[in-house]
């Protein structure tokens, strides 16, 4: 049977995300350009954030996926912003990312975090993937942007 371990992120796995984050993202759905040196800007920059929570998930030694936040005070308590959900493409829809949301969501109510949020594209798998694992679409909120 196979093991999952559950690793919190550190700058000594963040390699092997810098690769997964690299893969997912370059492909469908996504068909982002990410390059080495921007995957691990970004990744390094999310370790270094205050109050960062981040785990690396392998079978049999190897990297399944990884999640990476964090916390954010709000006059309700603590709340969970979720900067990363990525799953290796080859492990793709078989529940591993079911399994890494359930155990981020264990490890957050352990710290008495009382809400996650996140952003993602509209009317895709991510989506879908959200939707089946009991979120719901925040009415409350719009996303707004401008380009510079």
């Amino acid at each position: 049977m196979n093991m999952t371990e559950m690793l919190p992120l550190t700058s000594e796995n963040l390699e092997q995300c810098i690769e997964l984050y690299m893969n997912v993202f370059n492909r469908e759905p996504w068909n982002e350009s990410w390059t080495y040196e921007t995957a691990k800007e970004r990744l390094s920059d999310l370790l270094h954030t205050p109050k960062f929570l981040g785990f690396l998930f392998k079978i049999d030694h190897n990297a399944v996926g990884f999640v990476v936040g964090n916390s954010k005070v709000s006059y309700q308590g603590l709340t969970f912003y979720l900067a990363e959900l990525c799953v290796n493409n080859e492990m793709q829809g078989k529940g591993h990312g079911s399994k890494m949301l359930q155990s981020l969501e264990d490890e957050l109510q352990k710290r008495e975090i009382k809400s996650l949020y996140f952003l993602t594209d509209n009317d895709g798998l991510a989506e879908a993937f959200y939707l089946k694992n009991d979120y719901v679409v925040n009415e409350d909120r719009v996303v707004m942007k401008k380009n510079l």
